[in-house]
């Protein structure tokens, strides 16, 4: 089973928010690219609209825009995403993702584009509560 962890940037307020996503709204991810909008619903966050800006794959590697596919690929880079040099002009060659989402991806990053009548914060409050009643009527079945 695939798991994300999203990283929500708020455009509002300037506050990121860091939400896990499993199962069948995970699996709804995979095939979406970096620039894509996606419905708030598949983050647990309904009325949002959230526009993907990139993420890490499970060894650390960035996905880049230009890099088409799920692949990960040695790319020679000069100052650009993945790689900061410390002096000017140089050249480096790095591994780097590709700009689709597949299960290798560990973290996606997405910035709110179209904002809800409710915040954030209240919304992940709300499920955090939710997922801790749930925790606690297991332990207590299984007792």
């Amino acid at each position: 089973m695939v798991e994300f962890k999203i990283v929500v940037n708020d455009t509002k307020n300037g506050k990121s928010h860091s939400i896990l996503v499993s199962g069948h709204h995970a699996n709804s991810l995979i095939g979406k690219k970096i620039h894509d909008e996606v419905d708030g619903i598949f983050v647990s966050l309904p009325g949002y609209k959230l526009q993907i800006t990139g993420g890490t794959d499970k060894n650390g590697f960035p996905m880049r825009t230009d890099l088409p596919g799920t692949i990960r690929r040695r790319l020679l880079l000069s100052e650009s995403l993945g790689f900061k040099p410390k002096d000017s002009g140089v050249r480096k060659k790095k591994s780097v993702r590709g700009n689709t989402i597949n299960q290798d991806v560990v973290q996606i990053n997405m910035k709110v584009v179209k904002h809800s009548s409710k915040p954030i914060e209240d919304i992940i409050k709300a499920e955090a509560k939710k997922e801790d009643e749930g925790k606690k009527k297991e332990k207590e079945e299984q007792e």
